[in-house]
């Protein structure tokens, strides 16, 4: 059986070009996938694949000296002597043998400790041999799912993209990257140029393995995988892991080479466990054979990711380089059982390139024309990974069927199914799809828009629209409207839409809206529907304070230049005052002294509204500045990954023009700088500043006043950086000025990691600040200190924390209780 999977196997891969090729296996005649193979005295090569097939590139005949090597194994040279091709070369590794001999391990001067010292004390030496260089990249992406289950939350799955084969199981995602790539240590720098891309049944071909994301280098403090971890290298590195030489082991050069197992001291903590591979006296990096769990980089679905390293020595730089790398993964999610592996190769290594002061710009990621459009051909020529016999059927069937799938018929046959009309669909919501134009109709039902306020008792919308997409670059247009009923005031509020954008590069995007709806009294809306729902049916606290409004807006944003966001828009709207028409609540009549009224200035008041009504128009004009953002450039858009050197600002002018009553008329500026550092092993820092001022102080609408966002919920459902803790909701205003600022650091494991028994809990500790100034008030403060990544087992979703308040001699406190998603 496995003979003639291998003759299938060299018979499919017998057009490839290049000269030299053949299995590798181990001693037990299992094949041997990652194994690097090049030339001797040299760091070019190739890599076995799954089935340990390898072809390695040579192109005239001649004695060679190939070299197999592969971490755990021997290094094995073979010199052949080749005189014609195709040239066959099966090879066999043995594993290494791992020697202790001669070595002295105590308890007071472990072996290990000394080796890590060296390689610690030595990186920079080490990385400056490569400080900066040029290289060809190679990455395949492969995810395989195990017994798909055929519905998730009563939605057909399909078949994957015809991945699937009749026990639902089989390849779902394959994808390879060639790119040329450009490196700088200091200032760090990355490009990345794709030359080629491709991505099994897909037109377009682009794929998001990224040569960035990829470059792990284990002389970092921190590294990002996944999570960011604590680097065996790092400079507190004997705070988080145990060292323990396993033994040592001569490599093809002569090189003693030691390989220690790296010991996370706490089990969860942002760490690896496994194995570094260190050149004695060099003190480099010669491989690692790595894991890491879901826990440790908190991503709960993920079971375990295993990282492996080779590196190789070029005589001629004295540096020992990374030329092949692979990532494997698990994942178990909601019945979903998927595994696969990232493979990447490095080739091509210059050391010395020209860089000048142009070579680096913002743009991190582009696309050369009609990579994503190589054929077959190209592609052999290319590869330095062969093919699996799994993944070169996975293509064929993919290629054959995606024509097929994108047809007409096919499509429509699709959309037949999908466009069934279900029992729920009344409540639930439902849409009609056309594939092959691009478009849709849809049903908004009212399960997800129903709530309760006392101003309009129960309610509920429901609504309509379409969407169309025009291309492929982001070109669409999407209209509807929505229909709100109040079953307490009786009242029917209609709004309507029209959106269109024209492309994913600089997003420009047009709307017009208007009808009749509520908003509530502070525009930055911090209360959500759902929060309101919930504390006045079982506790009697309408905390959200709402007015009527009938408006007619545009409003228009575009990225003018890279970093730079316009958004503009125009409102004219009547604005009336509501009150409560309910007292209904599940909860007894006098809890938390019943119902406050709807007027935010006097929560007594149930007669006087806060404003009286009146129309006005409102201009606003933002900008907002990410400096120095970085940005990939794909062939159908551009995606923004900012810049956390830099913080981002946010200015924003609104001019309020046209009542009747000139003193509602105003003008205000208001500035907002964020920013979110990575403090690497030490955590992550963030900061939100947001100041406002008005030209003029008026007697303005209560809705027009700044406003800070308060809290009056021991469960919010809110972002912790821009609201308070503990201030009530309509407390603090201004028709001045006012600034508040908001700061928090996440300790991440630093710190409780390192305490015996509470690490064993892998909490994260928060500390906060916050302060709120205004002109015509003391300062309002406050400090908190809680409790991140709080759960059980992999799923830690909850974070409690406590805070205390100061305001004019007054002291308050309390415990907050939040999913820490929303605040990510």
């Amino acid at each position: 059986m496995k003979k003639s999977i291998l003759f299938g196997f060299f018979l499919m891969t017998s057009i490839i070009s290049a000269q030299v090729k053949g299995i590798i296996t181990d001693t037990n005649k299992q094949p041997l996938s990652f194994v690097s193979i090049y030339l001797d005295n040299t760091i070019t090569g190739t890599t076995s694949n799954d089935n340990g097939f390898y072809i390695l590139d040579i192109k005239k005949t001649g004695k060679y000296t190939i070299v197999f090597q592969f971490l755990g194994y021997k290094t094995l040279k073979k010199e052949v002597s080749i005189t014609s091709f195709p040239f066959q070369l099966d090879v066999v590794l043995s594993e290494e043998n791992i020697e202790l001999e001669g070595i002295s391990i105590s308890t007071k001067d472990n072996p290990a400790n000394k080796i890590m010292r060296n390689l610690i004390a030595n990186k920079d030496k080490n990385t400056d041999k490569f400080a900066t260089y040029t290289a060809q990249f190679y990455s395949r992406g492969l995810y395989k799912i195990k017994d798909a289950p055929e519905k998730f939350l009563g939605q057909t799955l399909g078949d994957f993209g015809g991945g699937l084969d009749s026990t639902r199981s089989g390849i779902i995602y394959l994808s390879e990257t060639v790119s040329e790539i450009k490196f700088q240590k200091k200032p760090k720098r990355f490009q990345e140029k794709i030359i080629a891309s491709k991505v099994s049944g897909r037109d377009n071909g682009v794929s998001f393995n990224r040569a960035e994301d990829a470059n792990i280098n284990f002389y970092e403090n921190s590294i990002e995988f996944g999570n960011e971890l604590v680097s065996p290298t790092s400079v507190n590195a004997f705070g988080y892991y145990n060292f323990k030489l396993v033994g040592t082991f001569t490599d093809k050069n002569g090189k003693l080479i030691n390989k220690i197992n790296i010991i996370p001291k706490r089990k969860n903590d942002r760490v690896f466990a496994g194995f570094l591979y260190i050149v004695e006296d060099d003190w480099a990096i010669y491989g690692a054979d790595v894991t890491v769990t879901g826990a440790q980089i908190n991503i709960p679905v993920v079971d375990l990711l295993h990282l492996k390293q080779d590196y190789n020595y070029s005589k001629q730089h004295d540096a020992w380089v990374l030329i092949s790398q692979s990532i494997d993964f698990k994942v178990n999610f909601f019945g979903f059982k998927f595994d696969g592996r990232f493979s990447s190769a490095y080739k091509d290594y210059n050391f010395k390139p020209n860089f000048t002061a142009a070579t680096f710009t913002n743009e991190v990621l582009s696309f050369e024309k009609n990579a994503t459009e190589k054929d077959s051909l190209y592609w052999n020529s290319l590869r330095p990974v062969p093919l699996t016999i799994e993944e070169l059927k996975d293509y064929k069937v993919k290629d054959s069927i995606k024509i097929l799938r994108e047809s007409k018929p096919y499509l429509d046959s699709l959309d037949q199914k999908r466009n069934k009309f279900s029992w729920s669909s009344p409540i639930s919501g439902y849409t009609y799809r056309n594939s092959f134009e691009n478009n849709s109709f849809s049903y908004n039902g009212p399960l997800l828009q129903t709530g309760f306020n006392t101003v309009q008792g129960f309610y509920t919308s429901v609504g309509l629209s379409y969407f169309e997409q025009i291309n492929k670059k982001g070109k669409w247009w999407n209209a509807g409207l929505n229909v709100n009923y109040g079953f307490s005031d009786e009242k029917v509020r209609p709004t309507f839409f029209y959106s269109k954008k024209w492309n994913n590069f600089s997003r420009p995007t047009l709307t017009f809206s208007g009808g009749n709806t509520i908003a509530q009294f502070n525009e930055r809306e911090p209360i959500m529907k759902l929060n309101n729902t919930i504390s006045s049916l079982l506790d009697r606290n309408n905390y959200m304070k709402i007015y009527e409004k009938s408006f007619a807006k545009v409003n228009y944003s575009e990225e003018v230049v890279n970093g730079i966001y316009l958004n503009t828009s125009l409102e004219y709207a009547n604005r009336k005052p509501l009150f409560n028409t309910t007292d209904y609540s599940f909860a007894a009549q006098n809890k938390n002294g019943g119902y406050t009224s709807n007027n935010p200035l006097n929560p007594t008041d149930f007669v006087n509204s806060a404003f009286e009504e009146h129309g006005i128009a409102t201009l606003k004009v933002g900008a907002t500045f990410v400096f120095g953002q970085k940005y990939l450039s794909y062939p159908n858009s551009k995606f923004n990954i900012g810049n956390e050197k830099f913080p981002t600002i946010n200015l924003t002018y609104t001019k309020r023009f046209g009542a009747g009553n000139g003193e509602l008329n105003s003008d205000v500026f208001i500035t907002t700088i964020r920013q979110n550092i990575n403090a690497g092993n030490y955590g992550a820092f963030q900061y939100n500043i947001r100041a406002g001022a008005f030209l003029k102080q008026k007697n303005i609408a209560f809705m027009d006043f700044l406003q800070a966002n308060g809290n009056q919920f021991s469960f919010p459902l809110d972002n912790q950086l821009t609201s308070f803790n503990l201030l009530e909701y309509y407390k603090f205003y201004s028709n001045n000025s006012y600034s508040e600022a908001h700061v928090e650091h996440n300790f991440k494991g630093f710190l409780l990691g390192k305490i015996p028994l509470i690490n064993k809990l892998n909490f994260h500790l928060v500390c906060g600040a916050k302060t709120l100034m205004m002109a015509d008030k003391k300062p309002y403060t406050e400090f908190s200190v809680g409790l991140d990544n709080i759960g059980f087992g992999k799923w830690r979703f909850l974070r409690i924390d406590y805070a205390k308040s100061y305001y004019g001699g007054i002291r308050n406190d309390g415990f907050l209780f939040r999913l820490n998603l929303l605040n990510q």
